[in-house]
């Protein structure tokens, strides 16, 4: 696991893309890795902005955020995903930090959380579930745009192309490229029952699901209902 930044340190990364009038993503470097991560911001009906997996930006974008709105949530989405976190918190110091109930020790090692996903207030806009089967220590948002309905996850799902080198070549061997899936390491690490995280992903792949916005790797914008089925059948 990575050591959590203690200061403002900005690694490569893209610009904003817009998915909906209320959710937008930025995808970044990690250190030492070919994989990339990614921030997705959502707009609630109040105009607060809910930050899920905070990642540092240079000013220009960073300005661009808050141009938009106020943080308002802060969301770990796991134990791991904690690198930014504390100095998001520095940053806003009003928003709630959040993160998934059996995740809470290994996140409060960096940053002090205030809510877990159950205790998020209610919003028209969005919600947070605790995903079964993996010890709570993932969940998904759900986002409603004038277009249908956002899934964002966090490690269980990866939906990473194949990536060149020597260290491509390993993240392959392990399962972690490739397309839409969820990774060995994530069989091995995450799931805990397949059978019930099988069952929640089939609940969650409803006809009005639009979009999958994965932690690491390209959204998935097309059939997004169908390839979330396809991925909770080869659990």
């Amino acid at each position: 696991m990575a050591k959590a930044f203690d200061t403002w340190n900005v690694l490569p990364h893209g610009p904003w893309t817009e998915h909906a009038e209320n959710l937008r993503s930025v995808v970044g470097d990690l250190p030492g890795m070919p994989l990339k991560r990614r921030m997705t911001v959502v707009k609630r009906s109040d105009g607060g902005l809910v930050i899920h997996n905070p990642v540092a930006l240079a000013e220009a974008a960073m300005a661009a955020l808050d141009d938009w709105g106020k943080p308002a949530f802060l969301v770990v989405p796991n134990g791991y995903h904690r690198l930014d976190s504390a100095n998001f918190k520095r940053r806003y110091p009003e928003a709630k930090v959040v993160c998934p109930r059996g995740a809470r020790k290994k996140v409060e090692e960096v940053v002090p959380v205030d809510l877990d996903f159950d205790g998020v207030p209610a919003d028209d806009v969005l919600a947070f579930e605790h995903l079964d089967g993996v010890a709570q220590s993932e969940g998904v948002v759900r986002v409603r745009s004038v277009d249908g309905v956002t899934l964002i996850f966090n490690d269980v799902l990866f939906n990473v192309p194949k990536l060149p080198g020597f260290s491509g070549l390993v993240l392959g061997l392990l399962g972690s490229t490739g397309g839409p899936k969820i990774t060995l390491i994530g069989r091995l690490f995450v799931v805990k029952d397949k059978a019930a995280l099988r069952a929640h992903l089939e609940r969650l792949a409803a006809p009005e699901v639009r979009r999958l916005v994965p932690g690491h790797g390209d959204v998935v914008a097309e059939g997004a209902a169908e390839v979330l089925r396809a991925v909770a059948g080869r659990l």
